[in-house]
């Protein structure tokens, strides 16, 4: 027999005031300075917080030194993923798994910095809103590729899915415990979280800060990555691309069409020798067309294919915090009485697995 339960932090009444969401891979080198900064900044705020640090299937020690910093800091939890499942989805595990009132996600790279959190907690609390964004006030730490790139990708998506996107604002964001519980309600697939969050339409404001270099190691979003997010986003959030692909299909109609008048014209006037320039310019035309609207088509198609496959965006391992949360009929992350010995989470549910019927 197979249960299925949600994760119980749906159900359980929790103690904690903040969650500092953490994705890291291969974030050795700069885990030294993240704790430096921020185990200080948090217990300076006297918010009873975890620090949700999620290990995206690291290759070097990170994992080992999270736990580690765990024997000495009682405030840390570990979430690890069975595999490098992408950084939006060890942000997605970080969120389903965060028991605070509140959920700020923080890159390990301190490029964002931590000391903005109880700024954006305070704002959050006194116009009583469910989201506050990090926005970059500044970028000249990035190189000038790195900034007209960003400045097209914001721009972009401003004018396709629309103004409610806040420019510049990445994945350093502050949200409540309502914007959570939505966030969690949406069905498990791959999110693109710097659309996603605007599009739930909470009350949000913004924190303005200036950006820094990379503390340690080396940036885990080179070009290619860069351009799948893109795609990701144009994708997931606007039907352009099929709207594009239907006016280009209108532009070859209008050029075939240009082309058999002047077909025509060249009959009626007597001069029919055969164009062998046009035609080329013609067929390709038309075939490339053809090919970029097949390609629009395949990328809609393979995500309504991956839909409907309905595999998790992430595989759990293990939960450092997994003891702390339980609770008599819920299996988190451990089997309930009178069940099997073995239970994983996976994506935002928890599977137990068992021959002994529920009590």
């Amino acid at each position: 027999m197979i249960d299925v339960l949600h994760d119980p932090t749906d159900q359980i009444e929790s103690s904690v005031e903040l969650s500092v969401v953490i994705p890291m891979f291969n974030e050795e080198e700069a885990l030294p300075a993240l704790v430096r900064r921020l185990r200080p900044m948090l217990d300076g705020t006297c918010e009873p917080y975890e620090v949700l640090a999620v290990d995206d299937g690291s290759t070097d020690r990170t994992a080992e030194q999270l736990v580690d910093l765990g024997a000495t800091w009682p405030q840390l939890r570990v979430v690890r993923l069975r595999r490098n499942s992408g950084h939006q989805a060890a942000l997605t595990a970080g969120l389903h798994y965060a028991r605070g009132r509140y959920a700020a996600s923080l890159d390990a790279d301190l490029q964002d910095p931590p000391e903005k959190i109880p700024e954006m907690l305070a704002l959050a609390r006194s116009r009583h809103l469910d989201i506050v964004y990090g926005v970059r006030a500044n970028r000249s730490t990035d190189t000038g590729f790195k900034r007209r790139t960003a400045g097209a990708y914001y721009w972009l998506m401003r004018r396709m899915v629309g103004n409610h996107v806040p420019a510049q604002a990445g994945d350093f964001r502050l949200l409540s415990r309502n914007a959570l519980d939505a966030l969690k309600a949406l069905p498990d697939q791959p999110q693109v979280y710097r659309l996603l969050v605007p599009w739930l339409g909470f009350p949000s404001g913004e924190v303005t800060y200036h950006r820094d270099p990379r503390v340690a190691g080396h940036t885990k979003y080179p070009l290619r990555k860069m351009i799948l997010l893109a795609v990701d986003s144009i994708v997931s959030f606007s039907v352009a691309p099929l709207r594009l692909a239907t006016w280009l299909g209108a532009l070859a109609f209008f050029v075939c069409l240009g082309t058999f008048v002047y077909t025509l014209a060249a009959y009626s006037a007597g001069d029919t020798t055969p164009g062998w320039t046009s035609l080329i310019t013609a067929v390709l035309f038309v075939g490339a067309v053809q090919l970029i609207c097949l390609g629009v088509l395949g990328e809609y198609i393979g995500r309504i294919y991956t839909a409907l496959q309905q595999r998790p965006t992430y595989y759990v391992g293990d939960d450092t915090g997994a003891a702390m949360e339980t609770t008599p009929g819920i299996a988190w992350p451990g089997p309930r009485r009178g069940q099997g010995n073995r239970q994983d989470s996976l994506g935002g549910q928890s599977l137990v697995f068992g021959s002994d019927p529920a009590p």
